[in-house]
Order: structure tokens, then sequence, then C-alpha cells
């Protein structure tokens, strides 16, 4: 009786892991996981920070689909935004939603329009390798507000992987290679607007986030984000 007793409870055991953490990559996240990054200026003054939680873990068509919470502090602490976004992972291929890249200032001044997104996402494989070529990534919004229409594309292209080299930022020292991009940005409302960017993306082998980025325009920095902290 003691023995079926303990097998009906390493099986309650087994089933709420499954349920609550599922591999990526081959990485268990759980539902309540998460990390923080640090948001600085051009000239490296802190901006606020944005917190990412894991809120859901789920399987659907063969992808462990992750739901993300994040949210935008300023400097004092104060809450500016919250929003939520997906990150797919399949096999060896990690996929995470174009939309995620859009700026806390940008998702607030399209707050009135409600946006209507499609995208093809941003993917990762397990392991970078110097000199390779990863796919592009799309964004396309359409919305309005009474008789004012709005679109937004995104493209994100020329991404390629750099050497790998060492990093210490606040969340650690980690072996990474730098994965550069061109990110063309369209916005027309009446108005045609056009703004290129470059990218700079922190990878290492081994965690699914980001551990540095860099925004550039005509060769200046414009904005950058590091990795504090993984819970």
């Amino acid at each position: 009786m003691k023995k079926n007793i303990l097998v009906i409870l390493l099986l309650i055991v087994a089933v709420t892991r499954s349920l609550n953490a599922q591999d990526c990559m081959g990485f268990n996240l759980k539902a309540g996981s998460g990390f923080e990054m640090e948001n600085f200026d051009g000239k490296g003054k802190s901006v606020g920070k944005l917190i990412y939680k894991i809120a859901n873990v789920a399987n659907e068509g063969g992808f462990v689909v992750y739901t993300i919470d994040f949210e935008s502090l300023s400097t004092k602490g104060k809450s500016e935004l919250k929003n939520t976004y997906t990150m797919r992972c399949k096999g060896n291929v990690l996929a995470l939603d174009t939309k995620s890249l859009i700026s806390q200032e940008q998702m607030k001044s399209l707050e009135n329009f409600e946006m209507k997104f499609t995208s093809d996402d941003i993917e990762y494989p397990a392991k970078l390798k110097a000199g390779e070529k990863l796919k592009d990534a799309t964004l396309k919004g359409e919305g309005a507000s009474g008789p004012l229409t709005m679109t937004m594309n995104m493209l994100i292209s020329n991404r390629v992987v750099g050497e790998q080299e060492k990093l210490t930022i606040p969340a650690g020292t980690f072996d990474v290679h730098k994965v550069s991009s061109d990110m063309l940005m369209e916005t027309q409302m009446g108005i045609k607007i056009k703004i290129d960017m470059q990218t700079i993306s922190y990878r290492a082998d081994g965690v699914l986030w980001d551990l540095k980025t860099e925004t550039y325009r005509k060769g200046k920095l414009m904005a950058s984000s590091v990795l504090t902290k993984i819970y």
C-alpha cells in the first residue's frame, strides 16, 4: 500500500513538472522565471529597466510556446508600460516575436491606434558560428484611430554572426558572439517616415536571452541595454 502511494506521489510530481517547465534547446524554463535588463541612452546614462517574466508555458503544434510579460520601469521605479509577447522553441531553434523589439516609447504612441501585427520571427540556432548568416525577420502593423490610419513595417536583415569574445556584465562573464544586423523601420500616417539603424545583439550558447544590445544610427550609438539578472 505504501509503495503504491509512493508511486502515485512520484507520478504527480512528474506531471506537475511537465506542466510547469518545458525544454527549450536543452534548458528547462518554467512559469515565474525571467530576467531583467537595464537600459541606457547613447551617452551611457541609465534610463530605466525592463523586467521580463514567463507567464505561461504551453505546447502548440510541436512548439514549446512561452508567453512573456514585460514591464518598463523608470529610473525611479515607476511603471511606464506593460506588454506581452511570445517566444517559441522547437528542436535547436529559438524564435522570438519581432514585436518585442518595439520600444516602450513606440508602444505608448500606438495605444490609440489598436494596431494589429503580423510577423516573421527572429530566429536563433542553439549554437552560433562565426560567419553564419541568419534568417531575416519582419514585422507589419496596421491600425486606425477614427479616420486616421497608420502602418508600420520593420525589416531586420543582413544578420551576421561575429567572432566569439568575452563579455562581462552585471549578470556575469560569458563567451559571446556579436550578431549584427540592419534594421529598416517605415511608418506612415499621412507622411511616410523611414529610419535606418544598425543593431548588435550579444548572445551566448546556453542563455536564451540577449546579454547586451546596442542600437546605432549613422555610426552613432543611440541606445543600449544590459542583462543584470536571471532568475
